[in-house]
């Protein structure tokens, strides 16, 4: 089709039960998103913005399929990623990866850094070991890191050098997408920066689209096309980027004076 959207997501919707409140009592439910529906095309971004308890990881775990949506679609190249089987899943899987806040946590310490990049390529796109260590080798390098760094283990690198690491992991594939989860929000202010102009480089280099989930709506401006904004799971604001001073709802605004606009 012509046109068509990297990634669609429909009238995507979450419901979790909650404990219960009373031994007899029927369990409560809360929805964590609700009707959510945009698209994304090859080669953009789009931020998604809110407080905890917004929906944000909700949504990236469901774009990502790390869970079934209750009620919605997410399409991605126009197929529905949770009417897919195990192994169409699977295969899916490598146009899309993930960059998660924590680069320490996401990390496994006992293995070496070249080990956990090359592990998405072993599990969805595997290679011979000669392609495959010059696959390694060359996301080192576009991350800015030396391709001899594979054989060191994660502790031996700073904050903003496992975050390249964990960047280079999702990159190894060669993905259209990436999702990036807060992806600076564990990192130092001077490190902040160095690693968003790393993935805004990487975007241009690669044609990457990503959906990227912040809670500071300063860094989605720099980093992203256009913004969503959600609150207690519900889309109230929709806007480009550069023109975040011109949002209407109370809610976005009192994020603009948080993120001092």
């Amino acid at each position: 089709m012509i046109g068509q959207p990297l990634l669609e997501v429909r009238g995507l919707g979450q419901r979790y039960r909650l404990p219960r409140q009373r031994l007899f009592a029927p369990a409560p439910w809360i929805d964590a998103l609700q009707r959510l529906s945009f698209t994304l095309d090859s080669g953009c971004s789009l931020g998604v913005v809110g407080e905890s308890g917004s929906g944000k990881s909700t949504l990236a775990r469901l774009v990502m399929a790390l869970e079934r949506p209750s009620a919605g679609q997410v399409l991605f190249e126009g197929r529905d990623l949770h009417a897919l089987g195990a192994a169409a899943l699977r295969q899916a899987r490598a146009g899309f990866q993930m960059v998660f806040q924590d680069p320490a946590g996401s990390l496994d310490p006992r293995r070496r850094v070249g080990t956990s990049i090359a592990e998405p390529l072993d599990m969805l796109a595997p290679t011979g070991p000669d392609e495959r260590q010059q696959r390694v080798a060359e996301m080192l390098r576009v991350v800015g890191l030396d391709p001899a760094d594979a054989e060191r283990y994660p502790h031996e690198f700073s904050g903003g050098q496992r975050q390249r690491i964990a960047i280079a992991r999702a990159l190894i594939t060669r993905p259209k997408l990436i999702v990036a989860d807060e992806p600076t929000s564990a990192l130092d202010v001077s490190v902040q920066a160095q690693v968003l102009n790393l993935m805004r480089d990487l975007q241009q280099q690669f044609g990457l689209a990503y959906l990227f989930i912040s809670h500071d709506l300063a860094v989605v401006d720099l980093v992203c096309d256009e913004v969503l904004v959600l609150r207690e799971g519900r889309l109230v604001e929709h806007m480009q980027s550069g023109r975040l001073n011109d949002a209407q709802h109370p809610y976005t605004r009192s994020l603009l004076d948080a993120a001092a606009f």
